[in-house]
């Protein structure tokens, strides 16, 4: 209706000059000619321009003066013509608000003697605050100065009016012309679909968002780590043993019983099952042996290995429990079958009995990769650990000297993040010791290279998060899942 009204009027007129005084004249509602006025510029049947007018309107507080009279004229007829009145009961006849501005009102205008008692000081008065109010509401115009005392008491406050001008299009018609949106059957076997007019295509507009799911950041890394390994040779390791001895997890490698990663402030020990029986005896014994008393070049830590220590089951502390596993495996086969060099790696959870903070928690995953070979050195390590990281487009690394139980030398290495503005630890590394090789039955020039990290700290690098809880747990913000890279340039 609005639409038609509008094409209609403009058949025989030139313009129409305001939308208001149009929506008036043909009892449309105004929203409606607005709403009819933007479609029909949109296909280019009228052009439009905006039309802005400001005007003056009364508030709840300005209404009421201008129906009942301003609180000070009210007051003043309140008070005796000849005489005075108690204040107290002058004050009961009032509203508390409209009492306190009419006495302040009227005391500034010098209408009435205020004490004890009030009486008037003039014979009448003018009431000019109800008159400029009624002058408002009819869309008179007053005097600035008026304007500025009654905005001043908040009585009156600007209303910004919007509407249009309209003027006829480039394709104005006096109807809008239907266009067809879909080629249908029935339009190919009436043969109507010569006579269509087809709406245009908008190739910049956008679909509807696809309803399908995301990957999350982690596992976009993960992907990308594996391919980054497999690509340099390496097999993937079994990881389905989230539960672990803690001979494998410690004992087998060359790790103290008394050390202080075995308190339970540090590893989550299981209650059911809390030990374990299944463990190969000749190899515990040779492990038994070097941690007590040393053997192959080593003096071992001399003290009283017990076995129900080994026993204790846990979550396990790192994926190095499946490369100690993986590595005798492969020692048992090479005394029936020769020595093959191997490339491992995995990529899985483990669990830290640990505080969690920004940069740290008690479930995440590690990367590790190890290389078993003949000859391999510290150099071999430090080439290999480049190589890896700057497929990953971390190329700013640092190493520094450190301790492990298992490794020597043992290296921490460090990478740049720009979101910390500094060096963050993302790994660590090293080579094998013989009191851990040995025993399982490798040859003594076999040396195993390998090194481990976080998952979550190079995403984290990568993705420029400074929070490890906004990646990983139950703050996730799944904004971020959708919203994040589908892939990096430069990573290979």
């Amino acid at each position: 209706m609005a639409e038609q009204a509008i094409l209609s009027y403009l058949e025989t007129h030139e313009e129409i000059a305001d939308s208001g005084n149009f929506a008036a004249e043909c009892g449309i509602d105004h929203a409606e000619i607005v709403n009819a006025i933007k479609s029909l510029h949109g296909f280019l049947y009228v052009e439009s321009q905006d039309i802005k007018k400001e005007t003056w309107v009364l508030t709840d507080e300005g209404k009421r003066y201008a129906a009942e009279g301003s609180p000070e004229v009210q007051l003043f007829l309140a008070v005796p013509a000849e005489g005075s009145i108690a204040k107290d009961e002058l004050q009961k006849k009032f509203d508390p608000a409209i009492f306190k501005i009419g006495c302040s009102q009227a005391g500034k205008n010098k209408w009435v003697e205020m004490g004890r008692q009030v009486s008037r000081k003039v014979v009448q008065v003018e009431d000019k605050v109800k008159d400029l109010l009624l002058k408002i509401q009819k869309a008179q115009v007053i005097g600035q100065a008026d304007i500025n005392s009654l905005k001043a008491r908040k009585l009156i406050v600007l209303q910004t009016w919007k509407g249009y001008s309209v003027r006829k299009g480039p394709s104005y018609a006096p109807q809008r012309e239907k266009f067809a949106t879909d080629l249908t059957r029935e339009n190919l076997q009436s043969g109507d679909w010569e006579k269509l007019k087809f709406k245009a295509y908008n190739f910049n507009a956008k679909g509807p968002p696809s309803e399908c799911g995301h990957l999350h950041p982690l596992n976009k890394m993960k992907d990308c780590i594996k391919r980054i390994f497999r690509m340099m040779g390496f097999e993937e390791m079994a990881t389905n043993r989230y539960v672990e001895s803690s001979f494998w997890n410690f004992d087998a490698l060359f790790q103290p019983q008394q050390h202080p990663a075995r308190d339970s402030h540090d590893t989550f020990f299981l209650k059911t099952p809390s030990t374990t029986m299944q463990l190969p005896e000749d190899y515990v014994e040779r492990v038994k042996q070097v941690h007590e008393s040393g053997g192959y070049g080593s003096r071992g830590y001399n003290y009283e290995w017990k076995r129900e220590e080994a026993n204790k089951n846990l979550l396990r502390t790192h994926t190095t429990a499946i490369s100690s596993r993986m590595l005798y495996k492969l020692a048992q086969d090479t005394k029936q079958n020769g020595f093959t060099p191997k490339k491992y790696f995995s990529i899985d959870r483990v669990f830290r009995n640990e505080a969690v903070d920004r940069t740290h928690l008690a479930e995440f995953h590690q990367i590790e990769g190890l290389i078993c070979d003949r000859g391999l050195t510290l150099g071999h390590l430090i080439g290999v650990l480049e190589d890896f990281f700057k497929r990953l487009g971390m190329s700013n690394l640092r190493f520094k000297p450190a301790y492990n139980p298992y490794t020597e030398p043992s290296m921490e290495i460090f990478s740049y993040h720009e979101g910390f503005g500094k060096w963050v630890e993302i790994g660590n590394s090293g080579m094998f010791r013989p009191e851990m090789l040995q025993p399982m039955g490798f040859p003594e020039d076999v040396r195993v290279i390998a090194w481990g990290l976080s998952l979550e700290r190079p995403t984290m690098i990568l993705y420029g998060i400074d929070n490890i809880r906004d990646l990983f747990g139950h703050r996730v913000d799944l904004d971020l899942i959708k919203k994040s890279p589908l892939c990096f340039i430069g990573i290979k």
